[in-house]
Protein backbone atom coordinates (compact mmCIF):
# COMPACT_ATOMS: atom_id res chain seq x y z
CA UNK A 1 0.00 0.00 0.00
CA UNK A 2 2.54 2.00 0.79
CA UNK A 3 4.57 1.39 -2.09
CA UNK A 4 1.74 2.09 -4.39
CA UNK A 5 1.19 5.38 -2.76
CA UNK A 6 5.03 6.18 -3.44
CA UNK A 7 4.32 5.70 -6.78
CA UNK A 8 1.34 7.45 -7.40
CA UNK A 9 2.62 10.66 -5.30
CA UNK A 10 5.67 10.45 -7.81
CA UNK A 11 3.65 10.31 -11.00
CA UNK A 12 1.63 13.28 -9.77
CA UNK A 13 4.85 15.42 -8.69
CA UNK A 14 5.89 14.21 -12.53
CA UNK A 15 2.71 14.90 -14.34
CA UNK A 16 3.36 18.68 -13.50
CA UNK A 17 4.08 21.41 -16.11
CA UNK A 18 4.93 24.91 -15.37
CA UNK A 19 3.96 26.24 -19.02
CA UNK A 20 1.38 28.74 -19.12
CA UNK A 21 -2.26 27.16 -20.09
CA UNK A 22 -2.18 28.91 -24.07
CA UNK A 23 -4.39 31.19 -25.17
CA UNK A 24 -4.70 32.26 -29.36
CA UNK A 25 -4.41 35.67 -29.26
CA UNK A 26 -7.88 37.65 -30.69
CA UNK A 27 -6.91 38.32 -34.35
CA UNK A 28 -6.85 42.09 -34.58
CA UNK A 29 -8.51 42.93 -37.92
CA UNK A 30 -12.76 43.44 -38.43
CA UNK A 31 -14.79 40.36 -38.35
CA UNK A 32 -15.61 40.94 -42.35
CA UNK A 33 -13.35 42.07 -45.67
CA UNK A 34 -14.24 45.46 -46.58
CA UNK A 35 -17.04 46.18 -49.10
CA UNK A 36 -18.19 48.93 -51.12
CA UNK A 37 -17.57 50.22 -54.76
CA UNK A 38 -14.32 48.64 -54.83
CA UNK A 39 -15.35 45.16 -53.65
CA UNK A 40 -17.48 42.50 -55.96
CA UNK A 41 -19.49 40.36 -54.25
CA UNK A 42 -18.12 36.80 -53.62
CA UNK A 43 -19.75 33.79 -54.69
CA UNK A 44 -22.09 32.60 -51.99
CA UNK A 45 -21.49 28.63 -50.90
CA UNK A 46 -18.69 27.93 -53.42
CA UNK A 47 -15.56 25.86 -53.14
CA UNK A 48 -13.07 27.41 -50.78
CA UNK A 49 -9.60 28.46 -52.30
CA UNK A 50 -8.16 26.06 -50.08
CA UNK A 51 -9.90 23.14 -51.90
CA UNK A 52 -9.40 24.61 -55.30
CA UNK A 53 -6.71 22.39 -56.73
CA UNK A 54 -4.32 24.48 -59.05
CA UNK A 55 -5.20 21.84 -62.21
CA UNK A 56 -8.42 23.13 -61.81
CA UNK A 57 -7.37 26.69 -61.22
CA UNK A 58 -4.69 26.99 -64.08
CA UNK A 59 -6.03 25.41 -66.74
CA UNK A 60 -3.40 25.98 -69.66
CA UNK A 61 -2.02 22.61 -69.99
CA UNK A 62 1.61 24.05 -70.59
CA UNK A 63 1.16 26.13 -67.36
CA UNK A 64 0.29 23.22 -65.36
CA UNK A 65 3.18 20.83 -66.74
CA UNK A 66 5.17 24.11 -65.35
CA UNK A 67 4.21 23.92 -62.03
CA UNK A 68 4.26 20.09 -62.18
CA UNK A 69 8.12 20.32 -62.99
CA UNK A 70 8.56 22.87 -60.63
CA UNK A 71 7.45 21.01 -57.75
CA UNK A 72 9.37 18.19 -58.47
CA UNK A 73 12.61 20.21 -59.04
CA UNK A 74 12.81 23.98 -57.33
CA UNK A 75 15.40 24.27 -54.93
CA UNK A 76 13.65 26.79 -52.28
CA UNK A 77 11.07 23.93 -52.18
CA UNK A 78 13.55 20.90 -51.94
CA UNK A 79 15.64 23.78 -49.24
CA UNK A 80 12.11 23.59 -47.38
CA UNK A 81 11.66 20.07 -47.28
CA UNK A 82 15.13 19.27 -46.24
CA UNK A 83 14.42 21.94 -43.25
CA UNK A 84 11.07 19.63 -42.26
CA UNK A 85 13.44 16.46 -41.71
CA UNK A 86 16.04 18.25 -39.86
CA UNK A 87 13.99 19.95 -37.22
CA UNK A 88 11.85 16.49 -36.84
CA UNK A 89 15.36 15.54 -36.04
CA UNK A 90 15.85 17.66 -33.63
CA UNK A 91 12.75 17.12 -32.18
CA UNK A 92 13.43 13.40 -31.92
CA UNK A 93 16.79 14.37 -30.19
CA UNK A 94 14.97 16.46 -27.69
CA UNK A 95 12.07 13.88 -26.83
CA UNK A 96 15.07 11.01 -26.06
CA UNK A 97 15.99 12.64 -23.15
CA UNK A 98 12.31 11.93 -21.74
CA UNK A 99 13.87 8.09 -21.00
CA UNK A 100 16.68 6.38 -19.16
CA UNK A 101 20.11 6.38 -21.16
CA UNK A 102 21.82 3.22 -21.11
CA UNK A 103 25.19 2.12 -22.56
CA UNK A 104 27.37 -0.88 -22.27
CA UNK A 105 31.27 -0.48 -20.96
CA UNK A 106 33.99 -2.16 -21.00
CA UNK A 107 37.08 -0.89 -18.51
CA UNK A 108 40.62 -1.70 -17.17
CA UNK A 109 42.16 0.51 -14.72
CA UNK A 110 45.73 0.33 -12.95
CA UNK A 111 47.06 1.76 -9.98
CA UNK A 112 49.52 1.70 -8.07
CA UNK A 113 50.39 2.87 -4.56
CA UNK A 114 53.90 4.19 -3.90
CA UNK A 115 55.76 1.62 -0.27
CA UNK A 116 53.56 -1.51 -1.40
CA UNK A 117 54.54 -3.93 -3.83
CA UNK A 118 56.07 -3.00 -6.88
CA UNK A 119 53.24 -4.59 -9.17
CA UNK A 120 50.44 -2.32 -10.19
CA UNK A 121 46.66 -3.34 -9.10
CA UNK A 122 44.76 -3.55 -12.02
CA UNK A 123 40.53 -3.71 -11.93
CA UNK A 124 38.68 -5.41 -15.01
CA UNK A 125 34.66 -4.34 -15.78
CA UNK A 126 31.97 -4.55 -18.02
CA UNK A 127 28.60 -4.25 -17.93
CA UNK A 128 25.77 -1.65 -18.94
CA UNK A 129 25.19 1.94 -17.32
CA UNK A 130 22.05 3.78 -17.00
CA UNK A 131 21.36 7.57 -16.47
CA UNK A 132 17.90 9.01 -16.32
CA UNK A 133 16.69 12.42 -15.13
CA UNK A 134 13.45 12.23 -13.43
CA UNK A 135 11.03 15.48 -15.09
CA UNK A 136 9.61 15.84 -12.08
CA UNK A 137 8.63 19.86 -12.42
CA UNK A 138 8.08 19.27 -16.42
CA UNK A 139 11.51 21.28 -17.80
CA UNK A 140 12.41 18.14 -20.39
CA UNK A 141 8.48 18.21 -21.54
CA UNK A 142 8.22 21.84 -22.08
CA UNK A 143 11.58 21.15 -24.43
CA UNK A 144 9.97 18.74 -25.59
CA UNK A 145 7.13 20.33 -26.62
CA UNK A 146 8.77 23.50 -27.70
CA UNK A 147 10.74 21.14 -30.16
CA UNK A 148 7.62 19.98 -31.38
CA UNK A 149 5.69 23.12 -32.26
CA UNK A 150 8.94 24.22 -34.05
CA UNK A 151 8.21 20.98 -36.23
CA UNK A 152 5.22 22.40 -36.76
CA UNK A 153 5.90 25.90 -37.25
CA UNK A 154 8.66 24.09 -40.08
CA UNK A 155 6.02 22.12 -41.69
CA UNK A 156 3.78 25.27 -42.58
CA UNK A 157 7.01 27.20 -43.74
CA UNK A 158 7.04 24.37 -46.25
CA UNK A 159 3.42 24.14 -47.00
CA UNK A 160 3.76 28.23 -47.78
CA UNK A 161 6.73 27.70 -49.76
CA UNK A 162 4.69 25.30 -52.02
CA UNK A 163 1.86 27.57 -52.58
CA UNK A 164 3.88 30.16 -53.21
CA UNK A 165 5.52 28.17 -55.74
CA UNK A 166 3.04 27.24 -57.55
CA UNK A 167 1.94 31.07 -57.74
CA UNK A 168 5.39 32.25 -58.70
CA UNK A 169 5.26 30.22 -61.98
CA UNK A 170 1.81 31.26 -63.03
CA UNK A 171 2.52 34.47 -62.56
CA UNK A 172 5.86 34.48 -64.44
CA UNK A 173 4.28 32.16 -66.94
CA UNK A 174 1.40 34.92 -67.79
CA UNK A 175 4.48 37.73 -67.54
CA UNK A 176 6.46 35.67 -70.48
CA UNK A 177 2.43 35.84 -72.53
CA UNK A 178 2.32 39.41 -71.98
CA UNK A 179 5.74 39.91 -72.92
CA UNK A 180 5.09 38.06 -76.26
CA UNK A 181 1.87 39.69 -76.83
CA UNK A 182 3.54 43.05 -76.41
CA UNK A 183 6.49 42.44 -79.15
CA UNK A 184 4.05 41.34 -81.35
CA UNK A 185 2.54 44.71 -80.76
CA UNK A 186 5.33 46.39 -81.82
CA UNK A 187 6.55 44.56 -84.64
CA UNK A 188 2.88 45.82 -85.77
CA UNK A 189 3.38 49.38 -85.01
CA UNK A 190 6.95 49.46 -86.28
CA UNK A 191 6.04 47.83 -89.58
CA UNK A 192 3.33 50.31 -89.72
CA UNK A 193 5.45 53.45 -88.72
CA UNK A 194 8.03 51.77 -91.44
CA UNK A 195 5.50 51.85 -94.04
CA UNK A 196 4.48 55.20 -93.42
CA UNK A 197 7.94 56.89 -92.87
CA UNK A 198 8.88 55.22 -96.57
CA UNK A 199 5.87 57.03 -98.10
CA UNK A 200 6.62 60.55 -96.16
CA UNK A 201 10.65 59.75 -97.88
CA UNK A 202 8.84 59.60 -101.10
CA UNK A 203 7.65 62.87 -100.71
CA UNK A 204 10.06 64.16 -99.86
CA UNK A 205 12.66 63.00 -102.59
CA UNK A 206 10.16 64.30 -104.46
CA UNK A 207 9.81 67.79 -103.26
CA UNK A 208 6.13 67.34 -102.48
CA UNK A 209 7.12 66.90 -98.53
CA UNK A 210 8.90 68.48 -95.44
CA UNK A 211 11.63 67.50 -93.39
CA UNK A 212 9.88 68.20 -90.43
CA UNK A 213 7.08 65.72 -91.28
CA UNK A 214 10.00 63.34 -92.02
CA UNK A 215 11.74 63.87 -89.17
CA UNK A 216 8.47 63.08 -87.26
CA UNK A 217 7.61 59.81 -89.20
CA UNK A 218 11.47 58.64 -88.20
CA UNK A 219 10.52 59.69 -84.66
CA UNK A 220 7.84 56.88 -84.40
CA UNK A 221 9.78 53.83 -85.84
CA UNK A 222 13.12 54.63 -83.84
CA UNK A 223 10.77 54.70 -80.66
CA UNK A 224 9.20 51.11 -81.39
CA UNK A 225 12.79 50.11 -82.20
CA UNK A 226 13.89 50.78 -78.65
CA UNK A 227 11.06 49.55 -77.23
CA UNK A 228 11.30 46.24 -79.62
CA UNK A 229 14.63 46.11 -77.83
CA UNK A 230 13.68 46.37 -74.52
CA UNK A 231 10.84 44.04 -74.47
CA UNK A 232 13.44 41.52 -76.27
CA UNK A 233 15.84 41.40 -73.18
CA UNK A 234 12.59 41.44 -70.92
CA UNK A 235 11.75 38.16 -72.31
CA UNK A 236 14.77 36.43 -72.22
CA UNK A 237 14.97 38.05 -68.35
CA UNK A 238 11.34 36.49 -68.02
CA UNK A 239 11.94 33.03 -69.43
CA UNK A 240 15.10 33.06 -67.25
CA UNK A 241 13.07 33.66 -64.10
CA UNK A 242 10.58 30.54 -65.09
CA UNK A 243 13.56 28.39 -65.53
CA UNK A 244 15.08 29.06 -62.43
CA UNK A 245 11.77 28.46 -61.03
CA UNK A 246 11.34 24.98 -62.55
CA UNK A 247 14.68 24.30 -61.60
CA UNK A 248 15.64 23.04 -65.12
CA UNK A 249 15.69 24.13 -68.64
CA UNK A 250 12.03 24.54 -70.52
CA UNK A 251 11.01 20.91 -71.36
CA UNK A 252 10.95 20.44 -75.25
CA UNK A 253 8.04 18.70 -75.49
CA UNK A 254 6.19 21.46 -73.74
CA UNK A 255 1.96 22.13 -75.06
CA UNK A 256 1.72 24.99 -76.75
CA UNK A 257 0.48 28.22 -74.83
CA UNK A 258 -2.47 29.70 -74.59
CA UNK A 259 -3.20 33.15 -75.86
CA UNK A 260 -3.67 35.75 -73.02
CA UNK A 261 -7.22 35.68 -73.89
CA UNK A 262 -7.32 32.06 -73.66
CA UNK A 263 -6.45 31.89 -70.09
CA UNK A 264 -9.24 30.64 -68.37
CA UNK A 265 -8.17 31.17 -64.89
CA UNK A 266 -11.45 31.12 -62.16
CA UNK A 267 -12.77 34.13 -62.16
CA UNK A 268 -14.42 33.87 -59.13
CA UNK A 269 -13.03 32.68 -55.53
CA UNK A 270 -14.84 32.94 -53.05
CA UNK A 271 -13.39 35.14 -50.22
CA UNK A 272 -14.98 33.81 -47.03
CA UNK A 273 -14.81 35.50 -43.91
CA UNK A 274 -11.16 36.22 -41.91
CA UNK A 275 -11.24 33.66 -39.64
CA UNK A 276 -11.01 30.88 -42.26
CA UNK A 277 -7.84 32.67 -42.86
CA UNK A 278 -6.53 31.88 -39.50
CA UNK A 279 -7.19 27.72 -40.61
CA UNK A 280 -5.91 27.95 -44.36
CA UNK A 281 -2.99 30.30 -44.04
CA UNK A 282 0.20 28.32 -43.97
CA UNK A 283 2.03 31.57 -42.80
CA UNK A 284 -0.72 32.27 -39.92
CA UNK A 285 -0.46 28.57 -38.98
CA UNK A 286 3.50 29.10 -38.75
CA UNK A 287 3.51 31.92 -36.58
CA UNK A 288 0.77 30.20 -33.81
CA UNK A 289 2.81 27.30 -33.63
CA UNK A 290 6.23 29.27 -33.34
CA UNK A 291 4.30 31.55 -30.80
CA UNK A 292 3.38 28.03 -28.71
CA UNK A 293 7.08 27.21 -28.79
CA UNK A 294 7.69 30.10 -27.19
CA UNK A 295 5.32 29.32 -24.78
CA UNK A 296 6.34 26.05 -23.37
CA UNK A 297 10.06 27.60 -23.59
CA UNK A 298 8.78 29.74 -20.43
CA UNK A 299 7.41 26.01 -18.60
CA UNK A 300 11.09 25.59 -19.54
CA UNK A 301 12.16 28.26 -17.64
CA UNK A 302 9.94 28.00 -14.80
CA UNK A 303 11.17 24.24 -13.96
CA UNK A 304 15.02 25.40 -14.04
CA UNK A 305 14.58 27.13 -10.60
CA UNK A 306 13.25 23.50 -8.81
CA UNK A 307 15.48 20.91 -8.13
CA UNK A 308 16.94 18.65 -10.59
CA UNK A 309 16.58 14.92 -9.96
CA UNK A 310 18.83 12.35 -11.13
CA UNK A 311 19.52 8.48 -11.37
CA UNK A 312 22.75 6.85 -12.53
CA UNK A 313 23.77 3.03 -12.26
CA UNK A 314 25.79 0.46 -13.80
CA UNK A 315 25.50 -3.48 -13.31
CA UNK A 316 27.95 -5.99 -14.56
CA UNK A 317 30.96 -7.59 -13.56
CA UNK A 318 34.04 -6.66 -11.63
CA UNK A 319 37.44 -8.95 -11.42
CA UNK A 320 41.33 -7.96 -10.59
CA UNK A 321 41.62 -10.78 -13.65
CA UNK A 322 41.03 -10.70 -17.31
CA UNK A 323 40.37 -14.25 -17.21
CA UNK A 324 37.65 -14.31 -13.74
CA UNK A 325 35.89 -11.46 -15.07
CA UNK A 326 32.85 -13.65 -15.54
CA UNK A 327 33.40 -15.98 -12.83
CA UNK A 328 31.56 -16.43 -9.86
CA UNK A 329 31.36 -13.37 -7.46
CA UNK A 330 32.20 -10.99 -10.19
CA UNK A 331 28.97 -9.37 -9.91
CA UNK A 332 29.03 -5.70 -9.59
CA UNK A 333 26.13 -2.60 -9.06
CA UNK A 334 26.11 0.91 -8.23
CA UNK A 335 23.29 3.27 -8.00
CA UNK A 336 23.49 7.03 -7.55
CA UNK A 337 20.39 8.92 -7.13
CA UNK A 338 21.36 13.15 -6.80
CA UNK A 339 19.39 16.19 -6.44
CA UNK A 340 20.65 19.22 -7.54
CA UNK A 341 18.85 22.75 -6.30
CA UNK A 342 20.37 26.05 -8.03
CA UNK A 343 20.94 28.37 -5.20
CA UNK A 344 22.93 31.42 -6.38
CA UNK A 345 23.39 31.76 -10.42
CA UNK A 346 23.86 35.36 -10.58
CA UNK A 347 20.44 36.20 -11.80
CA UNK A 348 20.44 33.85 -15.02
CA UNK A 349 17.75 31.73 -14.46
CA UNK A 350 15.55 34.97 -13.75
CA UNK A 351 17.13 36.54 -16.83
CA UNK A 352 16.30 33.69 -19.02
CA UNK A 353 12.59 33.22 -17.34
CA UNK A 354 12.12 37.00 -18.39
CA UNK A 355 13.85 36.30 -22.28
CA UNK A 356 10.82 33.65 -22.65
CA UNK A 357 8.47 35.45 -21.96
CA UNK A 358 9.74 38.61 -24.07
CA UNK A 359 10.14 36.02 -26.53
CA UNK A 360 6.22 35.29 -26.58
CA UNK A 361 5.56 39.14 -26.41
CA UNK A 362 7.62 39.21 -29.65
CA UNK A 363 5.68 35.52 -30.67
CA UNK A 364 2.00 37.43 -30.45
CA UNK A 365 3.32 40.54 -32.34
CA UNK A 366 4.61 38.57 -34.87
CA UNK A 367 1.16 36.37 -35.02
CA UNK A 368 -0.77 39.63 -35.22
CA UNK A 369 0.89 40.72 -37.80
CA UNK A 370 0.67 37.97 -39.70
CA UNK A 371 -2.82 38.62 -39.20
CA UNK A 372 -2.88 42.12 -40.36
CA UNK A 373 -0.73 41.02 -43.29
CA UNK A 374 -2.83 38.32 -44.79
CA UNK A 375 -6.14 40.21 -44.38
CA UNK A 376 -4.59 43.26 -46.15
CA UNK A 377 -3.61 41.38 -49.40
CA UNK A 378 -7.15 39.08 -49.23
CA UNK A 379 -8.69 42.84 -49.30
CA UNK A 380 -6.29 44.25 -51.67
CA UNK A 381 -6.95 41.36 -54.14
CA UNK A 382 -11.15 41.43 -53.51
CA UNK A 383 -10.76 45.07 -54.49
CA UNK A 384 -8.08 44.59 -57.64
CA UNK A 385 -11.15 41.78 -59.01
CA UNK A 386 -14.11 43.70 -58.56
CA UNK A 387 -12.29 46.60 -60.76
CA UNK A 388 -10.01 44.84 -63.54
CA UNK A 389 -13.04 43.94 -64.83
CA UNK A 390 -14.43 47.52 -65.75
CA UNK A 391 -10.92 48.57 -66.39
CA UNK A 392 -10.02 46.31 -69.05
CA UNK A 393 -13.39 47.36 -70.99
CA UNK A 394 -12.17 50.48 -70.69
CA UNK A 395 -9.53 49.98 -71.89
CA UNK A 396 -10.44 47.65 -75.01
CA UNK A 397 -13.18 50.47 -75.85
CA UNK A 398 -10.22 53.32 -75.51
CA UNK A 399 -7.85 51.40 -77.94
CA UNK A 400 -11.22 50.51 -80.57
CA UNK A 401 -11.48 54.65 -80.49
CA UNK A 402 -7.60 54.61 -80.57
CA UNK A 403 -7.65 52.58 -83.26
CA UNK A 404 -10.46 54.72 -85.63
CA UNK A 405 -8.75 57.62 -84.90
CA UNK A 406 -5.38 56.70 -86.82
CA UNK A 407 -7.69 55.52 -89.66
CA UNK A 408 -9.42 59.25 -89.34
CA UNK A 409 -5.79 60.83 -89.30
CA UNK A 410 -4.17 58.65 -92.52
CA UNK A 411 -7.46 59.28 -94.56
CA UNK A 412 -7.31 63.00 -93.86
CA UNK A 413 -3.78 63.36 -94.38
CA UNK A 414 -3.76 61.46 -97.37
CA UNK A 415 -6.66 63.68 -98.82
CA UNK A 416 -4.31 66.61 -97.72
CA UNK A 417 -6.91 67.83 -94.89
CA UNK A 418 -4.53 67.16 -92.04
CA UNK A 419 -0.68 67.53 -91.50
CA UNK A 420 0.84 64.83 -90.37
CA UNK A 421 1.52 65.37 -86.92
CA UNK A 422 -2.26 64.37 -86.56
CA UNK A 423 -1.13 60.87 -87.99
CA UNK A 424 1.78 60.87 -85.39
CA UNK A 425 -0.25 61.56 -82.95
CA UNK A 426 -3.11 59.17 -83.55
CA UNK A 427 -0.47 56.35 -84.29
CA UNK A 428 1.72 57.11 -80.71
CA UNK A 429 -1.47 57.10 -78.97
CA UNK A 430 -2.95 53.83 -80.50
CA UNK A 431 0.68 52.21 -80.04
CA UNK A 432 0.64 53.29 -75.99
CA UNK A 433 -2.88 52.17 -75.84
CA UNK A 434 -2.45 48.40 -77.22
CA UNK A 435 0.58 47.81 -74.68
CA UNK A 436 -1.52 49.53 -71.36
CA UNK A 437 -4.09 46.81 -72.81
CA UNK A 438 -1.83 43.78 -72.63
CA UNK A 439 -0.70 44.96 -69.08
CA UNK A 440 -4.06 45.39 -67.77
CA UNK A 441 -4.56 41.88 -69.05
CA UNK A 442 -1.56 40.36 -67.50
CA UNK A 443 -2.86 42.86 -64.30
CA UNK A 444 -6.33 41.14 -64.25
CA UNK A 445 -4.85 37.50 -64.72
CA UNK A 446 -1.80 37.58 -62.10
CA UNK A 447 -4.36 39.35 -59.43
CA UNK A 448 -6.67 36.37 -59.48
CA UNK A 449 -3.45 33.92 -59.27
CA UNK A 450 -2.09 36.18 -56.14
CA UNK A 451 -5.72 36.37 -54.30
CA UNK A 452 -5.79 32.38 -54.81
CA UNK A 453 -2.45 32.26 -53.14
CA UNK A 454 -3.49 34.77 -50.26
CA UNK A 455 -6.49 32.65 -49.40
CA UNK A 456 -4.54 29.79 -49.22
CA UNK A 457 -5.30 27.96 -52.63
CA UNK A 458 -2.43 25.67 -54.07
CA UNK A 459 -1.88 23.37 -51.74
CA UNK A 460 -3.90 20.46 -53.49
CA UNK A 461 -3.72 19.76 -56.81
CA UNK A 462 -7.20 18.33 -58.06
CA UNK A 463 -10.67 20.14 -57.21
CA UNK A 464 -12.06 17.70 -54.08
CA UNK A 465 -8.30 15.94 -53.43
CA UNK A 466 -8.23 15.30 -49.13
CA UNK A 467 -5.11 17.95 -48.42
CA UNK A 468 -1.66 15.30 -47.72
CA UNK A 469 -0.16 15.97 -44.98
CA UNK A 470 2.33 18.77 -44.79
CA UNK A 471 5.51 16.95 -44.21
CA UNK A 472 5.25 14.20 -46.85
CA UNK A 473 7.22 14.42 -50.25
CA UNK A 474 5.50 16.27 -53.20
CA UNK A 475 5.81 12.76 -55.05
CA UNK A 476 3.78 10.95 -52.31
CA UNK A 477 0.83 13.57 -52.30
Amino acid sequence: MEKALAVGLALAVAACSMQPVYERPAAPVAGEFPTGPAYAASAAGGTPATGIGWRDFLADPRLQRLVETALKNNRDLRVAMLNVAQVQAQYRIQRSTLVPAVTGFADESASRTPGKTPEAARTYSAGVAAAWEIDFFGRLRSLRDAALEQYFATVQARRAAEILLVSQVADQYLTTLALDEQLAVTRRTRATAQASYDIVKLRFDAGTGTELTLQQAQSVVEQANADYAAQVRARAQAENGLVLLIGQPLPADLPPPLPMGGQKILADIPAGLPSDLLEGRPDILQAEALLRSENADIGAARAAFFPTISLTGDLGSSSATLGSLLGAGSLAWAFAPSITLPIFQGGALRANLDVARIRKDIGIAQYEKAIQTAFREVADGLAARGTYDDQLAAQERYTATQQRSLELAEFRYRNGVDSYLNVLTAQTGLYGAQQALVTTRLQRLTNLVDLYRTLGGGWVERNGDQPRAADTSISGG
